[in-house]
């Protein structure tokens, strides 16, 4: 056991050293972790300053909630749009007008033809022929850009002109 304490007496000078450079290098460790601390401290008093919440986690959940319920709004403002299109590509927007003499010298250009139809080539053709003497107005339902009633040529050209307005 004297042999051990002669040792640790010659190495003590050493082992002085030794634990002093441990102890210089942890103190520096720790001041730099405080430095650390308290730029991040600072951070995060400038970033919560004014917002009137008294802790992040808090301001999170508010986030969270807001962004959710901006999530629902969009998506019933989605249905709603999508109701919107479905509903406009069935008005009947593609109008067409052609007005003409039907009745070659004895008249002027009060006869008239009229295609109102929607996207999918469905509405009706109106038709009146007008002379001196007489008005007669007929209506013609189309289904799919085909009428179950002979179209004339003049009524042809309004539903022509109707789809190439789509």
């Amino acid at each position: 056991m004297s042999e051990l304490n002669q040792l640790i007496s010659e190495q003590l000078q050493w082992f002085v050293f030794a634990f002093t450079v441990i102890m210089l290098v942890l103190v520096i460790t720790v001041i730099a972790q405080g430095a650390k601390l308290r730029t991040m401290r600072r951070k995060y008093e400038a970033m919560m300053a004014g917002s009137g919440v008294e802790d992040l986690e808090g301001l999170l959940i508010d986030l969270k909630n807001q962004s959710d319920m901006l999530e629902e709004e969009q998506r019933e403002q989605k249905v709603v749009l999508e109701a919107t299109q479905t509903r406009m590509r069935g008005m009947k927007s593609n109008i067409a007008l052609k007005r003409y003499n039907a009745f070659g010298e004895r008249g002027n250009d009060l006869s008239f033809s009229v295609a109102i139809l929607d996207d999918n080539s469905s509405g009706i053709v109106l038709t009146s022929l007008h002379n001196r003497e007489n008005s007669y107005i007929y209506s013609k339902p189309m289904q799919n850009g085909e009428s179950q009633y002979v179209l004339s040529p003049e009524e042809k050209e309004v539903v022509t002109l109707a789809l190439q307005r789509t």
